[in-house]
């Protein structure tokens, strides 16, 4: 039996896996990437944010992924219940670096993704499934893989990167995965012709609607289709006795605002469904691997905070890989240390996500003031992707959740 030893394995050729692979496989490490399936495939998640500008650029395939996407210059919030819509342009967040971002077909995205991580020197394999995995302190990890022809490939890495998404492969496998019960949502979704972009300069903004019980998302894509979706609390999906069809359009004529663009949808496929959208795992790493992107944690989308938290936790993993291979006790300090900066950047996002469906949070987020204290601006940061948030925007963000517990507390009294 041939056993593939290597330095790093990385499981999954996302945005994670691929990101990760490229920058180790740079530092001349033995870099050895598995997709379970083949490039392109469906993806959803397809609205970036500026704080993605950066990572592209440092992999060199910003200008692959601006000739595929459509710029995006901002973000609007549409609300049936008084508010109307609100734009919220990238240009005014706090300390704002990149003013746009772009909405892309994941399909074409990933790809560009996966092909730089095997530019890079990562040897990269598709249409194959990791199935099993042992790992022992002190020695290299053991990892089985199949291919579709039912071939049996033996791994010996001396790391493990686990970017295998929503699979959550390793979380799974230690039972580590925990859904997360402050946010027990699902989402039916699927693209569409037909469906008209906002105007003039506007015409990149991917729309958020806030509708009862969840909200609908519309990126629009390029060559004129538009990616829909309906993400809804636990109650809505279990008090529909229909398919997840039926329920979208039940949705969809619900919302003045959604059934006007969508009057001539034309969906492009089936739609498609998932359920437990959002969890964590209880750590996100153990002797020899680390869990990135989607494999350690997943977000509801409304903010489009996933593709970001994903490549960002790649740069994390990257930095772990490196370090506990130099040496096993510097590299569970360096795990702890990107554990912790993860946790607390989707704390600061998850914050305003908890409460989208919240009245009172709906009424100050598309009512912000932004004197004296720039309150809006730095909820743009936060959309932008300014997870880290240095104190100009923590500061604001500090008022803007005292604002709404205030709000909340006359509420309850009234």
């Amino acid at each position: 039996m041939t056993i593939r030893e290597c330095d790093v394995l990385v499981i999954g050729g996302g945005p994670a896996g691929s990101t990760a692979s490229a920058l180790l496989a740079r530092k001349g490490l033995d870099v050895v990437l598995l997709e379970k399936d083949a490039h392109p495939r469906f993806h959803i998640g397809e609205s970036l944010l500026p704080c993605n500008l950066p990572i592209l650029r440092e992999l060199g395939v910003l200008d692959e992924v601006a000739a595929i996407g459509v710029f995006k210059p901002g973000a609007e919030f549409v609300s049936d219940t008084g508010e109307g819509r609100l734009a919220f342009p990238f240009e005014y967040a706090i300390g704002a670096r990149e003013k746009h971002a772009y909405q892309v077909r994941r399909a074409d995205f990933d790809e560009i993704l996966f092909r730089n991580a095997q530019r890079s020197g990562a040897e990269s394999h598709e249409q194959i499934r990791v199935v099993a995995a042992h790992f022992a302190k002190g020695e290299r990890a053991k990892i089985d893989a199949r291919r579709e022809n039912g071939e049996t490939v033996n791994f010996a890495p001396r790391f493990v990167l686990d970017a295998s998404g929503r699979d959550s492969f390793l979380a799974n496998r230690f039972g580590r995965k925990r859904s997360n019960k402050r946010n027990s949502t699902a989402a039916i979704y699927g693209h569409f012709r037909h469906v008209p972009r906002r105007e003039n300069d506007m015409g990149g903004y991917i729309s958020i609607h806030l509708v009862d019980g969840g909200w609908f998302w519309m990126i629009p894509l390029p060559e004129g289709v538009m990616s829909v979706g309906f993400v809804g609390d636990r109650s809505v999906f279990r008090a529909h006795r229909g398919t997840p069809a039926e329920l979208f359009w039940k949705k969809v004529s619900e919302s003045a605002s959604v059934a006007e663009r969508m009057a001539a949808a034309e969906p492009l496929a089936d739609l498609a469904s998932t359920g437990n959208y959002s969890y964590c795992a209880d750590r996100a790493w153990g002797d020899n691997f680390y869990m990135i992107g989607d494999a350690f944690a997943f977000l509801d989308p409304v903010f489009s905070s996933g593709v970001l938290l994903a490549m960002k936790s790649a740069l994390k993993g990257a930095t772990v890989a490196e370090a506990w291979l130099q040496n096993p006790a510097a590299g569970q300090r360096a795990a702890r240390i990107a554990e912790r900066r993860t946790r607390r950047e989707m704390r600061r996002i998850s914050w305003l996500i908890y409460r989208i469906n919240n009245p009172v949070l709906r009424h100050l987020f598309l009512n912000p003031r932004n004197r004296p204290l720039r309150m809006r601006d730095a909820v743009i940061a936060l959309l932008a992707g300014d997870f880290e948030a240095g104190w100009r925007v923590r500061f604001p963000m500090a008022s803007f959740r005292g604002a709404f517990k205030l709000l909340s507390l006359r509420a309850k009294r009234s």
